[in-house]
């Protein structure tokens, strides 16, 4: 490194020794650890809006496990133009209502509110959501072509969480108002 410049920084113990250990285990100076760290910092600001911070922990939730996939826009409207054609369509979304209530078996741990499946789904990418009132959601849809999806899913999901919603369809939208006594996670067993 040409011209480096030198700067002096106080750290307390614990920091000290964790600098120490990091530098070793990744065989780096603590000059090194530090420009990493301060790079990775700089790139990664952005988690410090409370949205973004949510949506990223949504992600790391998710992703590790291998129990969840990122599809590509066009593939996802691809397989959804697929099964309306399907003679197996019914068979399929069958299987899509199972689905969705084995999640909320799965996720009633996680998943404490509506609002926060809606936000799960909007992490996905299934659609943008926009908060019009406490119990009020409208999802803009990627595609027409996903409103049956979602619709099915919300549909199945909120019914096995004791939840009462009305869902009303647009073109490329979907509202969900959902009803206040209900809005809550029904109790599991």
């Amino acid at each position: 490194m040409a011209n480096p410049t030198r700067i002096t920084v106080a750290f307390d113990k614990s920091t000290a020794d964790l600098l120490e250990k990091i530098s070793t285990e990744a065989q780096l100076s603590q000059s090194e650890v530090m420009r990493r760290a301060l790079k990775f910092y700089s790139e990664n600001k952005a988690l410090e809006d409370p949205a973004i911070k949510k949506k990223f922990h949504a992600y790391l939730a998710m992703l590790p496990t291998g129990e969840h996939i990122i599809v590509d826009v066009d593939h996802w409207l691809m397989f959804l133009r697929l099964i309306a054609t399907s003679p197996d369509k019914e068979r399929f979304w069958s299987e899509h209502r199972d689905v969705a209530r084995a999640h909320w078996e799965q996720l009633k741990n996680t998943v404490h509110s509506s609002e926060d499946l809606l936000f799960r789904l909007e992490a996905c990418n299934f659609f943008r959501l926009t908060k019009n009132a406490p119990n009020d959601f409208t999802l803009v849809l990627v595609s027409e072509l996903s409103k049956d999806f979602i619709r099915i899913f919300l549909e199945e999901y909120f019914e096995a969480m004791g939840v009462k919603a009305e869902i009303k369809e647009n073109l490329t939208k979907l509202r969900v108002i959902i009803k206040p006594a209900s809005a809550k996670i029904k109790p599991f067993g």
